[in-house]
């Protein structure tokens, strides 16, 4: 159940604060962490939620803008960067990125939770 909730969580606040916040795109980092440390999880369930709702998320609005202009700008971009103008590609690299920096980040604030402290 928990991993339910703080995939969905972590989905809601990528979303907000990409779409809502007047903050830089990598600040859903800190609102990963932060649900990872206030949700206690196992690590590994913790950099499952937090990287599957971050993929989610960036698979579908880089899908849905890059359809929107028919992939004109995802096709020039593939271009400039070795993917051979494959705008597939790039979208996988975009979603593959979010993956990572989402489970990371939940990751570390699983561990960041389960610190103990020895004398």
């Amino acid at each position: 159940m928990k991993l339910i909730v703080t995939l969905l969580l972590s989905s809601l606040l990528t979303y907000a604060i990409g779409i809502y916040g007047d903050l830089p795109w990598f600040s859903f980092v800190l609102s990963n962490l932060l649900i990872a440390v206030l949700i206690p999880q196992k690590p590994a369930a913790a950099f499952l939620s937090g990287a599957l709702g971050v993929a989610f998320v960036w698979a579908g609005l880089s899908i849905y803008i890059d359809s929107a202009n028919n992939h004109i700008l995802s096709s020039k971009v593939a271009q400039i960067l070795p993917l051979g103008g494959s705008y597939q590609k790039l979208i996988f690299i975009t979603i593959l990125l979010g993956f990572l920096l989402g489970g990371l980040a939940s990751l570390t604030g699983s561990f960041l939770k389960d610190k103990k402290v020895t004398p």
